[in-house]
């Protein structure tokens, strides 16, 4: 359903993106990304790495680095899927937010909410 290849919005130094291999229906579950969570205090040390860029916030005292293929959504403010935090599980589940072609890269809002527009944190000075 999902793989990863170059991606024309990221800038990173991979350049990697989330992309459809079949259509994907609105609503649909996309990936479920299981977490590996540690408590906000120790998040100084994640910040001194690249990991800092890729963290989620996990609760009010925990943040997440996910795996699978979850770190690898990359951001736009027009996003086509989002994501839903499921505690009960230790994943982040991606749906998509409107129908996806096969084809078009997934692209999720790091602020959390599809209506979110404020700058994101890596952006600001």
């Amino acid at each position: 359903m999902i793989e990863i290849k170059t991606s024309s919005v990221s800038d990173g130094e991979f350049n990697r993106g989330v992309f459809a291999t079949v259509d994907i229906k609105k609503g649909q579950l996309i990936h479920e990304a299981p977490v590996i969570s540690y408590p906000n205090d120790q998040h100084e040390h994640i910040e001194k790495t690249l990991l800092a860029d890729y963290a989620f916030e996990y609760g009010i005292n925990h943040t997440a680095i996910l795996l699978g293929y979850g770190m690898l959504f990359n951001h736009s403010y027009e996003p086509n899927s989002i994501y839903e935090i499921n505690f009960n599980n230790h994943t982040f589940d991606f749906y998509a937010y409107k129908d996806i072609k096969a084809g078009e890269e997934i692209l999720i809002n790091y602020n959390g909410d599809v209506d979110n527009k404020d700058e994101l944190w890596f952006n600001k000075d």
